[in-house]
């Protein structure tokens, strides 16, 4: 596996991290609905793994940001939308606990959509 796709990894297992402390706070301590925290989970890890990307992963640090930022923005917004619609369908069919199912649908769009789109669209 290439440095950059390693490095790739560790950006979003730090996003990750971000995203599921931040949803499972809000969801678990505050009570916040399980979709609404979801959402803001993946806004809070979308803006870590959008900074470490940038400056770490692809070293576009010098390169347009706010042309950075709108791609990143819509494939993000995929992303989301992804994991969100995953979630929902697993914890409104009762087929998995909301963490079990966060964690799955993660890893599943994980592998299948980011790397490669942010790769090959956003920082190419």
């Amino acid at each position: 596996m290439p440095l950059k796709s390693l490095k790739a990894q560790a950006s979003s297992l730090a996003a990750t991290i971000v995203d599921y402390s931040t949803a499972i706070l809000l969801k678990e301590v505050i009570g916040v609905w399980y979709i609404s925290a979801n959402i803001a989970g993946n806004v809070a890890g979308g803006v870590t793994n959008f900074s470490v990307n940038r400056q770490w992963v692809f070293k576009k640090e010098k390169g347009a940001i706010g042309l950075q930022a709108v791609k990143y923005i819509l494939v993000w917004f995929g992303n989301m939308l992804l994991n969100t619609g995953g979630v929902w369908l697993l914890v409104n069919y009762k087929i998995l606990d909301y963490v079990w199912a966060k964690i799955i649908v993660a890893i599943v769009i994980g592998f299948t959509y980011n790397y490669m789109i942010q790769k090959r669209f956003v920082f190419k």
